[in-house]
């Protein structure tokens, strides 16, 4: 027993996105469009890349590795939802919630950071293009993506083991379709103003110093690309246009998210869902439709292995 009272809740009740069966089924549906169509895409891009000899720069390595942190940050809350969807239960034990949280925040952190290890590629191509072979090794690069798994990785632990301190002994439903740690912290039953404010610090403000980071870097790299010679100016363009559409996809929901934590507002869901069911499977997505190595390449790999299997 704790509080002398009450037993620590054993489960949570997710809410939902709605409570109308038939846009439940509409969403359901719309999920497993997404998974069948869009989740293979991104595999795709990933064989691609690392099968593809011309595809060996640094910043086709960062872009699969991009793919594979949406693949995976895909998997962590839509299965669930689709079977809550499909078996009418609501319900989520403590220890699924909390490993919920853990890899959506160890994911999405650690998108960020690659986005910033993205941000210094695209920095040594356009600025230093003499030294960016000497520099950008493939060796930095993995350390640059190991650093940004490790990153993700602090960010998400400790965010954990603050909640996992807190004691649930009242309300367990959540109005959301996913735990997250602006639900999970009201139903806390002592005083969280401290852990708000640690929260709110950690997930908003860093991630919006990070976002205005980005797109200060970006804008200099576009200025420095206008004012230089046309020789490759319409490709480091079209690049760094593609990363200020990825920054504002996939930071834009996080600081609408985290940077009012603690307060409901009528699109909070909407844009819960978009951020972390239908965005990173559109991340690599929207890299490949703007990049023609990549498609010309993919086109490439598919006539192969057409090509066997009609041997």
């Amino acid at each position: 027993m704790e509080n002398g009272t009450y037993p620590n809740v054993a489960e949570f009740i997710l809410q939902g996105l709605s409570q109308m069966w038939e846009l439940q089924l509409f969403l359901c549906v719309l999920l497993l469009i997404f998974y069948v169509i869009i989740l293979p895409g991104n595999i795709l891009i990933i064989v691609t890349i690392w099968n593809d000899p011309q595809l060996g720069s640094p910043m086709f390595f960062f872009l699969a590795n991009l793919a594979f942190m949406d693949i995976c940050y895909s998997c962590v809350t839509p299965p669930k939802m689709i079977s809550n969807l499909l078996s009418g239960s609501r319900s989520i034990s403590y220890s699924s919630c909390m490993a919920q949280i853990f890899f959506i925040h160890f994911l999405g952190a650690s998108e960020m950071f690659l986005l910033i290890a993205m941000a210094f590629d695209r920095y040594m191509a356009i600025c230093y293009p003499l030294h960016y072979g000497s520099v950008m090794t493939r060796w930095l690069c993995w350390v640059l993506v190991l650093c940004a798994w490790a990153g993700g990785f602090m960010h998400s632990i400790i965010q954990v083991i603050l909640i996992v301190l807190l004691t649930f002994c009242g309300p367990n439903k959540l109005d959301n379709f996913f735990c997250d740690i602006t639900q999970i912290i009201r139903l806390a039953s002592t005083d969280t103003y401290t852990l708000e404010f640690v929260m709110f610090v950690s997930s908003g403000l860093v991630s919006t110093a990070c976002f205005i980071l980005l797109l200060i870097s970006y804008g200099a790299l576009l200025v420095k690309v206008r004012m230089g010679s046309s020789q490759g100016k319409s490709k480091a363009s079209s690049t760094c246009v593609t990363h200020i559409i990825i920054t504002f996809i996939m930071f834009g929901p996080a600081i609408y998210i985290y940077c009012h934590p603690f307060q409901d507002f009528p699109f909070d869901k909407v844009v819960a869902f978009f951020h972390t069911v239908v965005f990173p499977l559109m991340n690599p997505t929207i890299y490949t439709l703007r990049n023609k190595e990549i498609k010309v390449a993919m086109w490439r790999l598919l006539k192969k292995y057409k090509m066997w299997g009609n041997k």
